[in-house]
């Protein structure tokens, strides 16, 4: 991996058979998923996570995936919610049978949709945390809306938040602290919420399982 908010390509060899198209914020997780299942025959190719600020970029992103991968892979998945793109990136994806998560964000596939829907109904006005977005909070948040050089924009961007909920995926203190910490700095209410993988989890696994055995016919 190059730096954290950058394309990166996870390849396991010559036996993989199926690839999965997925956000850069997702990519220590999905690659964790794979490697406590053992499963050889998934690779993993990743837009760029700084495209979390960009969503209108991310459908000719995985279409540019979808395009180099073709005729190299039997199947094709994508762990992305929608992102932000307003159905566009499902268009895209319809328009190559690339099946992927069901949900409007990661936040609601780590939760779950039941925890998320209480979560939201509980308080709306929240700012949500993932491992990656906690680990890297000055780059994707602070930096990334411009508030290092305009920090006047705080209150437009939040003031009217009330709290940030931190979904945890890993039992990690450093992250926690780190989580705590933006919090405080966005003046808002903490609460962590450990979440594991969630549904990504799920469908990385269903993936798997879709995959053809290796001697399979090509797909092109």
């Amino acid at each position: 991996m190059s730096g954290p908010l950058d394309e990166f390509d996870a390849v396991a060899g010559d036996d993989a058979s199926t690839l999965i198209i997925a956000c850069g914020a997702l990519a220590r997780e999905t690659l964790a998923v794979i490697r406590a299942g053992g499963w050889s025959h998934l690779d993993v190719t990743c837009i760029a996570a700084e495209l979390h600020n960009r969503p209108q970029l991310i459908p000719a992103a995985v279409e540019r995936k979808i395009l180099a991968a073709r005729g190299r892979y039997r199947r094709i998945f994508a762990a992305l919610a929608d992102c932000g793109t307003g159905g566009a990136l499902d268009r895209v994806l319809d328009q190559y049978d690339v099946p992927r998560i069901d949900g409007p964000h990661c936040y609601q596939f780590y939760a779950t949709e039941p925890v998320f829907t209480a979560l939201s109904d509980d308080a709306p006005g929240t700012l949500y945390l993932t491992d990656f977005l906690a680990r890297h909070f000055e780059a994707v948040i602070w930096r990334g809306l411009g508030l290092d050089r305009f920090p006047h924009l705080l209150e437009s961007y939040f003031g009217n938040y009330t709290h940030v909920v931190y979904l945890a995926q890993t039992e990690d203190d450093d992250l926690d602290r780190r989580a705590r910490a933006a919090a405080v700095r966005l003046g808002l209410d903490y609460q962590r919420v450990r979440t594991g993988m969630g549904d990504l989890e799920h469908f990385i696994r269903e993936a798997a399982s879709a995959a053809p055995a290796p001697d399979s016919t090509t797909q092109n």
